[in-house]
């Protein structure tokens, strides 16, 4: 008490709606009673434990000598949508009342069930503490829905799973708040030991009945889907029927469908068959010891996905109900049926089977560590709860840093004699380039990319600049707007193969265009020459200390160097053909050629066009760009037109 700051017991209100959320809470009930140095504890009973047609199922709760604070009648009976949701708003009437008697400190509050939505509602909007029991989960219905909806209105949340715990915190709770602890139904279940299971089992089954040879069906309808789960009941008690194994089938629970499943369960004479029994409900204790010890559990309960797995009972898992759900090996999904066959196959599979015991919901010590969380809990702590949101890109509109900097681009070509690194304005300015001589090798080239772009940015800083992205590439405007690709990829033009058995491309491919017509392409073709002697003609010289490049290629050729002529009409060509390709596939208005070779390939692709290209694209217009540093824009381009059409 002293380490939370408390100075008083810690008042805790239980409120159990069902059958199946007591067993989950009885645990918790039992150790909060037992440390009454620590808590108090107040018991509000209310939902389907109040209807005779239900069990009148609270009186399990009087027997494990439990008091109750408060019975309300909350259930609008109708068993259909409009009486969950009646249900509902009776609970948010009647629930002030009684919250204002009790003034909990901390509300306990299971599942995903309708009238737990209302008992979370109620004390968010009374400013009382709510701890969650079994959030994160996914199931498959309507109560993943609810579910969630306890979630964001609980200030306190204890899972059952690490994958439910990782759930809570991608929907932004406080990782701070949420206590993976396990279920707490587990910790009874892992110490149930029953040496007289066969009088348990003669009792809600018959004398005759051997362990292991009988099933325990238990299915529920789905409100998402009544008209399909209601076919699916009458397929598995068909098949059950065909099946001829002693049955204890229980009554469904209150949702919406529940009567018209009741009527297919009399319909079909169930509570006179002499293979069934049904009952309306079982005492936990009891029910542990018939799902242990049965051949098998068939239907859509939540308990057949996660209690059950702890006693390695086979199980059938119906429709879609815990679609969602993580079970063990003991599980075999039926999600759909249009016949019992597929039911009745499923039995016959599962039927008699041993699975190895399961404890992906928990390993029996739940308890403790809940009742250690509560003890935690400091009331002196605001109550309003916080949401760990993820960082989102900050609100620049108004901050006159930003308003005054310059919008700019990181533009890279890599040229076949020198890199070029450039800060390119929104306006399309050069506001800076630097220029170095291309390396040899592969690595020093991506090296002195990377040195260059530091330097740029860092530069920038300076200048005012803000650097958006770097661009590199060649483009495609469609409808006025740069394509980017699905991964910012488009428009690897470079790369567009050519030729089978071309020559090899920095891209680890060959037959590249890039491979044939790039500056380095043409400088690999020019070195090749000029080691054999056959460059230079007359009216030629290169200086020693002056490297061979595509620029010498093209004075040769023009000098009418035959070998330099054929070098750059095979580069034109393999340009024309990539451009060939391009117009067969996107079917452009106009081609722009860039850069300092873009001249002296233009006729070339024209003639490509002209013998290879289809009638329907040949009136294409080729021209050349008449920007200066036209590579640098267009890299630059591909960053800016990205960025600032999702700024703005």
């Amino acid at each position: 008490m002293e380490k939370n700051g408390n100075n008083r017991k810690l008042r805790v209100c239980v409120a159990t709606c069902n059958r199946a959320d007591y067993s989950k809470l009885a645990p918790i009930m039992f150790g909060i009673k037992t440390e009454p140095e620590f808590f108090e504890l107040d018991v509000v009973v209310l939902g389907s434990h109040l209807i005779d047609d239900y069990g009148n199922t609270y009186r399990m709760i009087e027997q494990d000598d439990f008091d109750i604070n408060t019975r309300l009648h909350t259930i609008v009976r109708g068993e259909d949508e409009a009486a969950m949701v009646e249900s509902v708003g009776l609970a948010l009437v009647k629930l002030p009342d009684v919250l204002n008697r009790l003034k909990p400190d901390i509300m306990i509050v299971h599942g995903d069930r309708f009238d737990a939505l209302a008992l979370a509602t109620s004390a968010a909007l009374m400013n009382i503490r709510i701890l969650h029991i079994e959030g994160g989960e996914v199931s498959g219905t309507i109560d993943d829905s609810i579910r969630h909806a306890i979630t964001k209105l609980a200030h306190y949340h204890v899972c059952c799973t690490r994958s439910a715990e990782q759930h809570l915190i991608s929907m932004c709770e406080d990782h701070d708040r949420i206590l993976l602890a396990g279920c707490p139904s587990y910790d009874k279940l892992l110490s149930a030991k029953n040496k007289d299971y066969m009088s348990i089992i003669r009792m809600w089954l018959g004398d005759d009945v051997k362990c292991k040879d009988y099933i325990v069906a238990l299915q529920h309808p789905v409100t998402t889907d009544i008209k399909h789960s209601i076919k699916m009941f009458e397929l598995t008690l068909d098949a059950l029927i065909s099946f001829n194994k002693r049955t204890l089938v229980l009554f469904p629970n209150i949702d919406a469908g529940s009567k018209e499943m009741v009527r297919v369960m009399r319909k079909k004479g169930i509570e006179h068959h002499p293979n069934f029994r049904a009952v309306k409900h079982v005492p936990f204790d009891q029910f542990i010891q018939l799902v242990a010890h049965a051949g098998c559990m068939i239907g859509n309960s939540s308990c057949g996905v996660r209690e059950v797995g702890a006693f390695g009972t086979p199980v059938i898992n119906l429709g879609t109900r815990q679609i969602g759900r993580e079970t063990g090996e003991n599980v075999l999904h039926v999600r759909d049926a249009d016949t019992q066959d597929k039911i009745l196959q499923a039995l016959h599979l599962q039927f008699g089977k041993q699975y190895p015991c399961s404890k992906i919901y928990g390993d029996g010590n739940a308890v403790p560590r809940i009742l250690k969380f509560l003890k935690s809990i400091d009331l002196q702590e605001p109550l309003q709860k916080k949401f760990c949101f993820p960082p989102v890109k900050e609100n620049i509109s108004q901050d006159i840093d930003h308003i005054l900097e310059t919008l700019s681009a990181l533009a890279v070509d890599l040229g076949g004699t020198n890199l070029r690194v450039a800060i390119v304005s929104m306006k399309g300015e050069i506001v800076k380039k630097y220029t170095q001589f291309n390396p040899k090798t592969y690595e020093e080239r991506i090296n002195l990319i990377l040195q260059m772009c530091v330097e740029a940015a860092a530069e920038a800083v300076k200048l005012n600049c803000r650097i958006l992205g770097v661009g590199i590439g060649g483009g495609i405007i469609h409808q006025h707007e740069l394509i980017h690709g699905s991964s910012f990829c488009a428009a690897e033009l470079g790369h567009l193969v050519v030729s089978l058995d071309g020559p090899d491309c920095s891209c680890g491919s060959h037959g590249c265009i890039e491979a044939y017509a790039s500056g380095m392409a043409l400088q690999r073709e020019a070195k090749k020459l000029h080691d054999e002697d056959l460059l230079l003609v007359e009216g030629m010289s290169v200086p020693k200390d002056e490297a061979v490049g595509a620029l010498h290629l093209i004075q040769a050729a023009k000098l009418g160097n035959a070998k330099a002529q054929s070098i750059l009409r095979t580069a034109g060509t393999a340009l024309g053909l990539g451009v060939v390709n391009i117009l067969h596939t996107m079917n452009p208005s106009l081609v722009i050629l860039s850069g300092v070779l873009a001249s002296h390939y233009i006729h070339i692709v024209k003639d490509v066009i002209r013998q290879q290209a289809l009638s329907s694209v040949q009136d294409v217009d080729v021209v050349v760009s008449d920007l200066v540093d036209p590579a640098l824009l267009g890299a630059a381009s591909m960053v800016l037109d990205y960025t600032t059409r999702r700024i703005h």
